[in-house]
């Protein structure tokens, strides 16, 4: 098929538009900068420079590639969109990012439509922001939180919009765990070994992760199969903060993570930070592996983080 990746040369775009190409598809991948436009051609795409926020730039790239599907990849998220990461004011941190997935959206789906494709599939995600209610773990059944009245609450709607809107155009919302990977923890591991990444509180709150290039494979399933609907793309060990962040740790080579209480992180951290931390719910896997037949590479962030960092 004629793939037109939008946010190609992101961290997750890099590993997934080589399983693409070597798929037989034929991609069409966008970047906002002319300078990563070899990196594209490297990864076997033709590569285009496209403003995700601009309409007009949105509807020439996607008649120009004549897609059969489009895959919504665009965030910006890394220090070079975004700065140094922000948790406590996720509204600053991810305010691109948030335009990315209302605004860019809709130019994506308009673009679709005007051009007559078919199909597409967008970037969601589920980590911790499952609903806090009820168990530890949530199924695509289950909303996600909403962060009402926190500085996370923008970023939030953001989702729900994209989710809404790709849905309603009959497409798939692929919710994403934390990504692990290359390029992806970077920032946060670096934190681990200067030990400025404390456990709060008991640290119960759960998180689901997911490596870069399960993720990708899941992508490649979506787009073959024309898969419509909302699906978890996660491990298939979603756990608490107190497991994953040691484990982080030691194979990071650092100390075992310091303690924080509750209240000193919200003052240091914000509140998205303490939800993480000691409310989190994590997700359930099991429909994308029964629907798509999906297989991990990485089952656990245990295999996952050794692999990576050993």
């Amino acid at each position: 098929m004629r793939v037109f990746v939008a946010g190609g040369s992101g961290v997750l775009g890099r590993r997934l538009v080589p399983r693409l190409v070597a798929r037989g598809h034929r991609v069409t991948a966008t970047t906002t900068s002319a300078a990563r436009l070899d990196l594209l051609k490297q990864l076997g795409a033709e590569g285009v420079v496209m403003d995700a926020l601009d309409a007009l730039s949105v509807g020439a790239a996607v008649a120009e590639a004549r897609p059969e599907v489009i895959v919504h990849q665009l965030t910006a998220i890394s220090p070079a969109h975004a700065g140094k990461p922000d948790i406590r004011h996720p509204d600053r941190w991810f305010a691109l990012t948030n335009r990315l997935r209302t605004e860019g959206t809709d130019h994506l789906l308009a673009a679709a439509e005007a051009a007559g494709v078919p199909h597409v599939v967008a970037q969601s995600h589920a980590s911790w922001n499952g609903i806090r209610e009820g168990g530890w773990v949530k199924t695509e059944e289950d909303p996600l939180d909403l962060m009402a009245g926190t500085a996370a609450h923008q970023g939030m709607l953001a989702l729900r919009h994209l989710e809404e809107t790709v849905l309603d155009a009959g497409g798939a919302a692929l919710r994403y765990g934390a990504f692990y990977g290359p390029g992806a923890i970077d920032d946060q591991v670096t934190l681990v070994r200067k030990r400025q990444y404390p456990l709060v509180g008991r640290a119960e709150g759960h998180s689901s992760w997911i490596h870069l290039d399960d993720a990708a494979s899941a992508t490649v399933l979506a787009v073959e199969q024309q898969a419509r609907g909302v699906f978890n793309i996660v491990d298939d060990e979603p756990a608490p903060a107190a497991e994953w962040l040691p484990y982080l740790a030691e194979c990071a080579g650092a100390g075992r993570p310091l303690r924080a209480p509750v209240w000193l992180a919200r003052l240091l951290a914000g509140e998205q930070a303490v939800v993480i931390m000691t409310q989190g719910r994590g997700f359930s896997n099991a429909k994308a592996k029964r629907e798509l037949g999906w297989e991990l590479r990485y089952p656990s962030w245990r295999q996952g983080f050794r692999a990576e960092l050993s």
